[in-house]
């Protein structure tokens, strides 16, 4: 039986596409996203998901008038999917304890440092990148960790580590990391869980 996944986005959607294209190459053959749900009415991510011909929701955070308003909506289209994986792909929404603990297990997210290094609160897109070239590392990466109520606290799923070249900026570096870590461990990690985890 197919696993139902859901995936959360709030942008370009491209970990979304790496989804779409493992699922149709076979990397992912143990669950299906049946469900793209946004905070933004605008994310591109939806024009994927239709072009895939999934179904999608959003659900406006701002018109939302509380968080609690914001996660029941959220949890009422999770629920009507009957989405067994949350996958969180560029979702830019911090989600209460209240719904981490409700889909305990079952939430997995995509961070682009290895973690415990440059993650947790404030660290999101670009300025993972900004804060690994200021610091001076010379090897970083992506983690797909289960999530809980602490920005990227959850456990450890998979890392896949990237070499910093000494003509790297954030733009540069965000772009391989994502080609070389984030895109190929993602689906992976979902297989995973699908197959193991249910």
């Amino acid at each position: 039986m197919l696993r139902r996944i859901a995936v959360l986005v709030s942008g370009g959607g491209t970990n979304l596409q790496a989804l779409i294209d493992a699922q149709k190459s076979g990397i992912i053959k143990s669950g299906e996203i049946t469900l793209v749900a946004s905070n933004n009415p605008d994310a591109y991510a939806l024009e994927r998901a239709k072009t895939a011909g999934i179904n999608t929701a959003v659900i406006n955070k701002k018109e939302c008038g509380t968080q609690t308003e914001f996660e029941e909506k959220l949890i009422k289209a999770l629920d009507e999917n009957k989405t067994d994986l949350i996958v969180l792909a560029g979702f830019m929404c911090i989600l209460s304890e209240n719904f981490t603990s409700k889909y305990a297990d079952r939430i997995i997210n995509v961070h682009p440092s290895l973690i415990p290094s440059f993650c947790g609160q404030g660290f999101y897109g670009l300025r993972v990148h900004e804060a690994a070239l200021g610091y001076g590392v010379k090897v970083t990466g992506a983690t797909v960790h289960f999530v809980n109520e602490i920005p990227d606290g959850g456990k450890i799923i998979m890392q896949k580590a990237v070499e910093i070249n000494d003509t790297d900026t954030p733009e540069t570096l965000q772009k391989r990391v994502m080609q070389e870590a984030e895109w190929v461990i993602l689906p992976q990690a979902v297989e995973k869980i699908c197959k193991e985890n249910f």
